[in-house]
């Protein structure tokens, strides 16, 4: 009996994805967008609110650097929580929760004084951002038809990628604290959009069956289970170099390298997730092409390879030439939605949401070591963020290469199953 009650629920179930989600989409699109808004806002106005603190262009960098890790580690602990719960409670439970964190957190941001104050609220926003797109691409994964995902996540990329355009374009008309007080009401807005998307299917399935949901230390158990898990997580490494590195510290990199005037991170960061807009879409859209996720990876790594390149060997460069440069490098770094795709199809539904979660945020929160083993071996080789940076580059993109040769192709994968 309970047999043919399990055949009946998965019945309706492929009749219901045969629907395309349109709000569970846009709702998902949206929550990038203001994921992205917020990750980069910072990056935008680091030096003209630690400025506006009092402190010198020294501090700035370093108090910069300091902040940035804060984030980050706000990040990798809120993966980990929002990724549970997203197995545990649902996926909209996290996708209302993350945001009003977030929300409150980055409202409160405008109001500090203190580089202290800066950094508790940059940990609470980046607790609270750390659900919002593994939960979203999860959901939208497990909701879409199996061979139509990559249009989905084609969509979620085009129009999430553009809140860093908003960031730029926001710092620009207002100062920095109103552009942290916009953020929060984008995503008090984004609530209201929230209440008509329904629960995954898929999830709501799962739920009935006797299996363990949201167990993190699943992952640990079994070595091929691991090894999978840890791929997931290297193969966006070179992502966050480029954005988290390159671009964030380009007025560093822009006076080392010799460019022709002062290089603007809020600009840098405007070309590079400019291109990235058109990036994402464009991964998504190839692998659904090629029929392969795997193989458009590695067309982008490689691609990186030249980017990174082009940004040490050029010096001497006019502005316009070097934010030129700022757009190859986003463009490179456009299989983001792409490698958080991966990451939802390689695991079963009783622990996805824990996976997507925390890959997608420890990629971010790398960030941390990959910094501060910039910050050592530039004071290895007498100050040189170039050469640091260089050696930080050809390490993460190696082991970006060889994650990517051991990964299951998952395109066109179901998701129907649990570990």
């Amino acid at each position: 009996m309970e047999l043919k009650s399990n055949l009946s629920q998965r019945g309706r179930l492929a009749g219901i994805k045969a629907h395309i989600p349109v709000a569970a989409i846009i709702v998902a699109s949206l929550g990038y967008f203001v994921d992205i808004y917020d990750l980069l806002l910072f990056s935008i106005v680091r030096v003209p609110s630690l400025k506006s603190l009092g402190l010198n262009p020294q501090q700035v960098t370093s108090s910069g650097i300091f902040l940035l890790n804060i984030q980050m580690t706000g990040l990798m602990a809120g993966g980990l929580f929002w990724g549970i719960v997203g197995d545990k409670k649902g996926r909209l439970t996290v996708l209302f929760g993350s945001i009003c964190l977030y929300s409150i957190a980055n409202i409160a941001n405008g109001f500090v004084h203190t580089v202290e104050s800066y950094a508790f609220w940059r940990f609470i926003a980046g607790f609270g951002l750390a659900g919002e797109l593994g939960a979203g691409i999860t959901l939208v994964a497990e909701l879409m038809p199996k061979e139509k995902r990559g249009y989905a996540t084609s969509l979620v990329a085009g129009i999430g990628t553009i809140g860093a355009v908003a960031a730029f374009y926001t710092a620009n008309i207002f100062d920095w604290r109103t552009s942290f007080f916009v953020g929060g009401g984008l995503g008090l807005t984004l609530l209201i959009l929230r209440i008509g998307v329904s629960e995954s299917i898929i999830f709501n399935l799962a739920k009935k069956e006797n299996v363990a949901r949201g167990n993190f230390l699943m992952l640990f158990k079994h070595k091929k289970i691991l090894f999978k898990y840890l791929r997931c997580i290297v193969i966006g490494l070179p992502i966050w170099y480029i954005a988290g590195i390159l671009i964030t510290l380009s007025p560093e990199f822009g006076k080392a390298l010799g460019v022709k005037g002062t290089v603007n991170a809020g600009v840098a960061v405007a070309c590079c997730y400019g291109s990235s807009v058109i990036s994402d879409v464009f991964s998504a859209l190839f692998s659904q092409y090629l029929k392969s996720r795997i193989k458009v990876v590695y067309i982008y790594l490689f691609i990186g390879i030249a980017a990174i390149s082009t940004f040490f060997i050029l010096h001497n460069l006019t502005l316009p030439a070097f934010y030129g440069v700022c757009l190859f490098l986003g463009f490179t770094a456009g299989y983001w939605t792409m490698f958080i795709t991966i990451a939802a199809e390689q695991f079963g539904t009783n622990i996805r949401a824990t996976v997507t979660t925390t890959a997608t945020n420890f990629v971010r929160g790398a960030l941390v070591p990959i910094s501060l083993l910039l910050q050592y071996l530039r004071g290895v080789f007498d100050g040189s963020i170039i050469t640091a940076a260089v050696i930080v580059g050809v390490l993460v993109m190696a082991i970006a290469f060889w994650a990517l040769s051991r990964m299951e192709e998952t395109f066109s994968k179901d998701l129907d199953y649990t570990e």
